[in-house]
């Protein structure tokens, strides 16, 4: 039964007629399922190679919330001391203003940490780009080799790339910390507040488009950025709501551990989420809707540039009936 059911799975029902070109997608959201339906236990493969990659920013991040959790706890305690009389009002301010200092130093220490951290992974995600780029318009692509290959052709722009990217964290929080302390005096400052913020969302959703033209075009880097932000810009709505669709299990998370008692299992889901599918499930989803807007955007300027890849043309019908066999005295 379970070997009827696998068989099912990746061949199709028994009794069906051939595969014709009308059975290709019409509509990107068509071949988007179709894609991620056949790739999946592929997908997975490829995440649990990519994690590695991210084992540093897991770190990272995992000290940071443990240490943060820790001071948190301490407080709580020192609260439940003062009720109880063990610890004056005064001693408690006094806490609560150093716990208030540490925080602000183990933030900006975790996100002096994320930059090497981050740099790291730039290579890497350009190896998962050319996959799932590959997938995404139902063209094949071996895991192991075709990934080191976009790494080995890719890795000086994706290095430059993820490094600034690494940046972008500590750019939010120093501009926000500082910025944010003058406009409480000076109204004025909220304007570079806001230029800083809107770059680093800028950046942040360009780079759904800047993995993927990495691995397909040659490309100078100040023309790779360039054409991400201006369809970032162009595309903006969609592209915000993609990048915060890719959020989603972090925010879940997040809910779970400051109004529940299970952060512990939310840290753990979530952990799992991104080793086993969330990295490459999202990178996937990325390259499906780039390539669409690579299609409307550059391949049409691009010369021998094809379109629509994995989708249903006129043109299949063409192929299709020129491979047929002459009909007898034609």
């Amino acid at each position: 039964m379970f070997g009827k059911m696998m068989n099912r799975y990746y061949y199709g029902k028994s009794g069906k007629g051939d595969y014709t070109p009308e059975d290709l997608p019409q509509t990107r959201w068509q071949l988007f399922w179709e894609m991620l339906r056949v790739r999946f236990s592929a997908l997975i493969r490829l995440n649990l190679m990519y994690a590695v990659a991210w084992l540093p920013v897991i770190y990272v991040i995992g000290r940071g919330i443990l240490l943060w959790y820790s001071g948190v706890v301490n407080l709580a305690d020192a609260q439940a001391q003062m009720e109880a009389g063990e610890m004056t009002a005064e001693a408690l301010a006094q806490l609560s203003l150093s716990f208030n200092e540490a925080l602000k130093g183990l933030a900006l220490q975790t996100l002096l940490l994320l930059v090497p951290a981050l740099a790291v992974t730039g290579p890497f995600t350009a190896g998962v780009a050319y996959i799932t780029r590959n997938w995404a318009r139902d063209e094949h692509a071996f895991i192991w080799s075709d990934f080191w290959e976009a790494v080995k052709g890719n890795w000086k722009q994706a290095l430059l790339t993820s490094f600034i990217t690494g940046l972008m964290p500590l750019v939010l929080y120093v501009s926000v910390a500082f910025y944010g302390g003058q406009a409480a005096q000076n109204m004025l400052f909220i304007v570079p507040e806001v230029i800083c913020i809107t770059v680093v969302i800028v950046w942040m959703c360009s780079l759904m488009y800047m993995y993927p033209q990495m691995v397909t075009y040659r490309l100078r880097y100040r023309d790779l950025v360039r054409n991400s932000v201006i369809m970032t810009i162009g595309r903006l709505p969609m592209t915000a709501g993609l990048k915060l669709l890719s959020l989603l299990p972090a925010a879940i998370c997040a809910a779970v551990a400051l109004f529940t008692p299970y952060m512990q299992y939310a840290l753990i889901a979530l952990l799992l989420y991104y080793v086993v599918v969330g990295f490459g499930l999202s990178r996937f989803v990325g390259a499906s809707y780039a390539n669409a807007m690579f299609d409307r955007y550059i391949n049409p300027n691009v010369e021998g540039a094809q379109i629509g890849r994995g989708l249903y043309t006129e043109t299949d019908d063409e192929d299709e009936d020129e491979d047929q066999p002459a009909e007898p005295g034609a």
